[in-house]
């Protein structure tokens, strides 16, 4: 039983509810140390309702809270979501402003939590295309979390999986041409140098809402050992017992990273190979 834990969230769960229950299932020793989410369904979510998309939108920044604080809590220390991707940009202009707008809004409303709950925030992706308002939010936030100690929050926004990896290679080969180095010497670490994610460690677990099995262009080259959690939860009804039982999940997998699992003497068999 993960005292702790339950420790951490005593006042904010309920005695006998769901989040206990699976809070109660998590080993605080096994914990994802970097938890990515593709945040889906905000669409579907409204229209379900009859609703604008932007009223999915902002029942979608309510998920964000609840699991931004709830990985705080957990002690998790790196949490990334996937917020607006380059392709978003082809939605229509009205919902795209709506989205910028909401952002604005989120930054914030929420800078105070943040710094109440020890999060230290960043962002990742082309920064530069957004809107002056949007990027002097995110400055704000950035600077006033800056000597945070908690969970790192980075939120990818005009961010693109493909466009980071070119951006990467375009990068090494100014430093190279500058150097001189032989291209026959080039090493994974030398890529990672140049991700939008340097520094941060690769995510060991990848949450997708919305129950679709694709992973739409986000970090392609750090999620390759990844375990992949897909729930049919629209992101608009992602909450805290959501998380856990996706943390739950997590750790009942047995990550080999392309090795095979260990076999006790006698017991080899195909299954164990695989």
């Amino acid at each position: 039983m993960s005292n702790n834990l339950i420790k951490e969230f005593e006042n904010i769960i309920e005695s006998g509810s769901r989040d206990e229950f699976l809070l109660r299932q998590i080993d605080p020793k096994r914990l994802p140390a970097h938890i990515a989410i593709i945040m889906d369904g905000n669409g579907r979510w409204a229209a379900r309702r009859s609703l604008p998309r932007v009223a999915g939108h902002r029942a979608g920044a309510e998920s964000v809270r609840a699991t931004v604080e709830s990985s705080a809590r957990l002690s998790i220390p790196y949490l990334t979501l996937y917020a607006f991707s380059t392709e978003n940009w082809k939605r229509p202009r009205l919902e795209v402003e709506a989205l910028m707008g909401l952002l604005r809004e989120f930054l914030r409303k929420e800078i105070r939590s943040l710094k109440e709950n020890n999060i230290r925030f960043q962002t990742i992706g082309r920064e530069e295309g957004l809107e002056p308002a949007v990027r002097r939010e995110i400055d704000r936030a950035r600077r006033e979390t800056a000597m945070k100690t908690g969970t790192l929050l980075t939120v990818a926004l005009n961010y693109s999986g493909r466009s980071e990896l070119v951006e990467a290679c375009r990068r090494l080969v100014m430093e190279w041409l500058a150097t001189g180095r032989d291209p026959s010497e080039l090493t994974e670490a030398d890529v990672e140098r140049h991700l939008f994610t340097a520094g941060l460690p690769d995510p060991d677990l990848l949450i997708r809402t919305s129950g679709e099995m694709r992973v739409s262009n986000f970090l392609l080259w750090q999620i390759a050992y990844s375990e992949v959690y897909v729930t049919d939860t629209l992101w608009p009804d992602f909450r805290r017992a959501d998380l856990f039982e996706a943390i739950t999940e997590f750790q009942k997998r047995e990550r080999r990273y392309g090795d095979v699992k260990p076999v006790e003497k006698g017991s080899l068999s195909v299954a164990n190979m695989k």
